[in-house]
């Protein structure tokens, strides 16, 4: 899957102090990858759920399963984009957004008297 090219104009970009910048950075990707790790397990959690399911329901007579009934398919696609479709999209733009403080940390080259450029976002976050 081709991801699609970002481009920050240069009016969204804020010039900050490389010494501010750096720790801000380091805690920012940290915090970023901890989120990216709780809501992969969080899809885990719902597929192993949904696997439990399954297997439980096939374990069962064949009496038991025609009065038990099972989960409409629609009911389970709406169940599939909440808690694994659109969890795994936060993911991925979480990943971009990793991609580009270690971009933006990579070419300060820990350089602490020059100025890097951040987006707007992360000056925002910053403050």
């Amino acid at each position: 899957m081709m991801d699609p090219i970002t481009y920050t104009p240069a009016s969204h970009l804020r010039h900050r102090k490389a010494a501010e910048v750096i720790p801000f950075l380091n805690t920012y990707i940290a915090k970023r990858e901890q989120e990216i790790a709780e809501i992969e397990q969080m899809v885990a959690r719902y597929e192993k759920r949904r696997l439990h399911e399954e297997r439980s329901y096939q374990s069962m007579s064949t009496l038991r399963r025609m009065l038990t009934g099972k989960k409409p398919d629609h009911h389970l696609a709406v169940e599939y984009i909440h808690y694994v479709k659109r969890p795994m999209e936060r993911v991925r733009m979480l990943r971009l957004e990793v991609e580009q403080a270690r971009a933006i940390l990579n070419s300060s080259d820990n350089n602490e008297a020059a100025e890097i450029a951040i987006s707007s976002e992360m000056d925002d976050e910053m403050n």
